[in-house]
């Protein structure tokens, strides 16, 4: 059944079971809790929303879907101007709360109350001269985040919590060949493209268009491993899609036995924050690198990386020079 509702979606077969059990549920009350979906960016949290909305019927038609980009909400009046009254009075609708950790204060504590859990699934809110009933009969909120642990925890627990999982390398080369109708790849290379895709799924269709391009470029219609040597080496593919900042990270770690974070930070020109988020959660995820109380340090398998990425580079010049 699960496929039957997310006919285009690959993977995530647990999340998809939990959202066919809250259609069915649907089909017989009109209701759905309120769903809070969180994952990674680029694995696939809005399309999974967007999909999960249009299960959502009202009187024989999905409802309609609204999309709010939360960072452009700066006031509960501009919510409730811009949204509320013209998409929420007495209409059907989905409502998705895109990236709604960016919400400001007074629109979540508004949320609190409009969320409120009721019995009859009905919550009336008063605000300026507006008196409004959210019929949760009639609309369906739902939330997506990469940022969960921002949420404020009385939001969050007014939420069933849906937690993507990053994708695993053989989904990422379906996703990849969805992107490649009418081309074939090589199957051992398809595997290898895999691992540089980071569990993302919008990596892997990015993937796919480069992959295109270079093979219109040569008026080809399959792609081998000698395609994929040089698509790496003409746009910079890393092994394990490493990015560049990453690279510079382990070199500067390997100069020394232990490197302090405020070092890093004043070397790259990063904020720690960044360093910690954006860069060292994969590394140290790919067993890269490790954090100990006297600082941050290649692992063996960090140092090999290395290595064998110089070692490659060296032949590469080598080959060039000839």
């Amino acid at each position: 059944m699960t496929d039957t509702y997310f006919p285009d979606i690959i993977g995530q077969s647990r999340v998809k079971k939990a959202l066919g059990f809250y259609i069915d549920g649907h089909k017989e009350t009109s209701v759905i809790p309120h769903l809070m979906f969180t994952a990674p960016r680029g694995c696939g949290k809005t399309t999974m929303a967007t999909a999960m909305a249009k299960n959502l019927y009202a009187d024989g038609s999905i409802k309609p879907l609204i999309t709010i980009n939360c960072s452009t909400i700066k006031s509960l009046k501009q919510f409730f101007n811009m949204i509320v009254i013209p998409h929420m009075v007495e209409r059907d609708a989905t409502v998705l709360f895109d990236e709604c950790s960016e919400l400001p204060k007074d629109v979540t504590m508004a949320l609190l109350t409009i969320t409120n859990p009721n019995p009859d699934n009905r919550n009336d809110f008063s605000y300026e001269d507006y008196n409004v009933t959210f019929d949760f009969r009639r609309l369906s909120f739902m939330f997506a985040t990469t940022e969960g642990q921002s949420i404020f925890h009385a939001l969050m627990d007014r939420m069933e919590r849906i937690d993507l999982e990053e994708y695993k390398l053989d989904e990422l080369g379906e996703i990849v060949m969805m992107g490649l109708d009418g081309y074939t790849v090589e199957p051992k290379t398809l595997s290898e493209v895999s691992t540089v895709l980071r569990g993302n799924a919008r990596a892997a269709q990015k993937m796919a268009t480069k992959m295109r391009l270079h093979l219109d470029a040569k008026g080809k219609k399959h792609f081998d491993s000698m395609d994929w040597a040089s698509l790496c080496d003409r746009i910079g593919i890393l092994p394990l899609g490493l990015s560049v900042q990453e690279l510079n990270l382990m070199r500067y770690m390997a100069r020394k036995k232990a490197t302090r974070l405020t070092e890093l930070a004043a070397i790259t020109g990063l904020s720690k924050g960044a360093i910690q988020k954006d860069y060292e959660l994969y590394l140290s995820k790919m067993g890269l690198m490790e954090i100990q109380p006297e600082g941050r340090s290649l692992t063996s398998k960090g140092l090999e990386y290395l290595n064998e990425l110089d070692n490659k580079t060296d032949k590469s010049d080598k080959t060039g020079k000839k």
